[in-house]
């Protein structure tokens, strides 16, 4: 069996905020050291009668990350991590790159409930920390979230590493970084009154500065049709390098996501980044609409995932869509693999790769 991390003393730091301390949050196409997820659970709510089929799609992901680093898993359990292994196995993942952790949690979306690692040069070590935002399942939506809200420092006792505590509400599919000091996000999720009331848009954006390590925030507008996050950026726009925004565009006019789109791609025209300068545009088209059981999907292509040496790409069994796509994002990154995995089960848990993952910097 795989050997977890044994739980070790950690420090809660309240005196100074990483930014003052020298940590930043690196851009997710920086090396890793892993990728973590959440496993997710049959009694949990996030896919309705239909959980049977998104073990394998989790072990798709896992397939194509274990060549490249380390998975770690959050499981409630050591009778879960035996399911967990045997359904793994099953589907052919290595699972001597796999690392279990019994840390509970409600829901399998780690992008949002994960820590944010934060890293700093010193004596010419590197050396990280975990940022443990709160958490409040996009305002209050979906309780009980305790396990959730709690993985963060869970982790942070685990890998024994000192924790830093905003005390405000942030997810981590609600920010973007270029590594070079700049970050995205948009006014629809972190304005909304259900993350944290009362706070300005100054208020938040120094709050981003002081715990990701950034210089400049940068905002966009509303979210796609069918996110239950109130707009999470990773279904918008992301960054791709230092100076490129990777943005979704949606061709039909009678399309609810059509306007907010255009709106987006005009906003990410006018922005400027940390030194003032204009950011290269990737132009990714958006899959055909997916509606099940009379509910809009928030089906994007935004919703990657890097790890080292590759980025993986949710695909939606729209051959067109998928394959133009991807390639689009082969010719702007031919250093990488660019990886598509059929995420039509995935997404009927209203998110993808990127919402399902959180990285570990090397």
């Amino acid at each position: 069996m795989a050997k977890r991390s044994a739980r070790t003393r950690h420090r809660v730091i309240t005196d100074k905020t990483p930014a003052q301390l020298g940590y930043v949050f690196p851009a997710e196409w920086e090396p890793h050291s892993g990728t973590w997820f959440s496993w997710p659970r049959p009694e949990g709510i996030s896919f309705p009668g239909r959980y049977e089929t998104v073990p394998a799609n989790f072990a798709a992901i896992f397939r194509e990350i274990t060549p490249r680093e380390l998975v770690h898993v959050n499981v409630p359990n050591d009778n879960y991590e035996t399911i967990v292994r045997a359904t793994l196995a099953e589907h052919g993942v290595n699972l001597k790159r796999v690392r279990f952790h019994h840390i509970r949690t409600n829901e399998n979306w780690c992008r949002d409930h994960g820590p944010a690692f934060v890293v700093r040069r010193r004596g010419g070590k590197r050396e990280m920390a975990v940022v443990d935002w709160g958490f409040n399942a996009w305002g209050g939506k979906y309780p009980p979230y305790g396990d959730d809200d709690a993985v963060p420092t869970r982790i942070a006792e685990e890998l024994g590493l000192p924790v830093f505590q905003p005390g405000i509400v942030m997810e981590g599919g609600a920010i973007d970084v270029n590594g070079r000091g700049t970050l995205l996000t948009t006014e629809s999720c972190l304005l909304n009154p259900n993350r944290n009331p009362g706070l300005s848009r100054k208020q938040i954006e120094k709050y981003l500065c002081d715990y990701y390590g950034q210089q400049k925030v940068l905002w966009l507008g509303d979210g796609i049709d069918g996110d239950d996050t109130d707009g999470h950026v990773d279904d918008l726009a992301r960054f791709i390098d230092p100076h490129t925004i990777a943005v979704a565009v949606e061709l039909d006019p009678k399309d609810p996501n059509y306007k907010v789109l255009k709106e987006n791609v005009r906003r990410c025209e006018l922005l400027r980044d940390q030194d003032g300068k204009p950011f290269n545009l990737c132009v990714l088209p958006m899959p055909k609409r997916i509606v099940r059981e009379g509910q809009r999907l928030p089906a994007t292509y935004l919703n990657f995932s890097f790890v080292n040496g590759a980025i993986l790409v949710p695909t939606f069994r729209d051959r067109k869509n998928d394959l133009l796509a991807l390639e689009i994002l082969r010719l702007a990154l031919p250093e990488l693999d660019v990886i598509g995995i059929d995420c039509w089960e995935l997404i009927w848990g209203l998110g993808a790769i990127h919402c399902a993952s959180q990285q570990q910097p090397r």
